[in-house]
Formats: C-alpha cells, sequence, structure tokens
C-alpha cells in the first residue's frame, strides 16, 4: 500500500463524446484513455483504452503499443479477442521498462483489418 502511494499516476481522457457501437461500421482503432503508474525503478504499468467498433473475429482492435519518441516499441499488448458489447474498453500492461532519458511517449492501438492508423495519444512519464 505504501509503495502504491507512493507511485505517481498520470490520467488522461481523450474525448469519449462519440462511441462506436458494434453495428457501426468498424474503423481504425482509437487510444481514448491512459493511466501510467510507476511500478519501480524504470518500470510501469499502463492501463489503456481503445475504442473499436468490433465486428466480430475479422474485424477487431487486437493490440495497443507504447513507443519512446524515436518510435522503439518499449511494450505491445495483445487482445485476445473482440469487444463488440465493451467499448471503450480498458486492458493493463505491467513491467514495462522505460529507459530514465524517455520523459514522454505515445500509445498507438491496432486493429486487424487497419493495422495502426487511429487516435494515439502522448502522455508525460512520472519520476
Amino acid at each position: 500500500m505504501k509503495r502504491l502511494a507512493r507511485s505517481l499516476v498520470i490520467l488522461a481522457f481523450g474525448s469519449l463524446g462519440s462511441f462506436t457501437t458494434p453495428m457501426t461500421i468498424a474503423g481504425e482503432a482509437d487510444v481514448v484513455g491512459v493511466k501510467i503508474i510507476k511500478e519501480g525503478t524504470g518500470t510501469y504499468r499502463f492501463d489503456v483504452s481503445v475504442r473499436h467498433g468490433d465486428t466480430g473475429w475479422k474485424h477487431y482492435a487486437d493490440a495497443w503499443d507504447v513507443l519512446a519518441p524515436d518510435g522503439t516499441v518499449l511494450g505491445t499488448r495483445k487482445l485476445a479477442h473482440p469487444h463488440e458489447n465493451e467499448q471503450p474498453f480498458t486492458r493493463s500492461l505491467p513491467g514495462v521498462t522505460i529507459p530514465e532519458n524517455v520523459s514522454e511517449v505515445t500509445l498507438r492501438a491496432h486493429d486487424s483489418e487497419h493495422g495502426h492508423g487511429g487516435a494515439e495519444m502522448k502522455v508525460q512519464v512520472p519520476r
């Protein structure tokens, strides 16, 4: 509990005003929220919210990435199934190592049809 109390938390939410429903034709997957929790020296847990009009196994948001400013992938959370009735949805990835010289990361989502290309979010890394 003490460790958690000392952790820095950043919470950033994008516009949640226009939800995509399963009945909508699915476009690209968008990152709509990010929460970063410092776990220990140089490691972080990411709770990332993604919005995508999943239509089933042929077209769904299937991953999200944590990127350094130079484009290096620092962590990837694979998504195991469609979220047709849960939009937006949030999934976590613990244990992401972020180099000390990186002060900002970008979160991007991926879907099984379009790949990357939806809305991304940049967030400051708590130190």
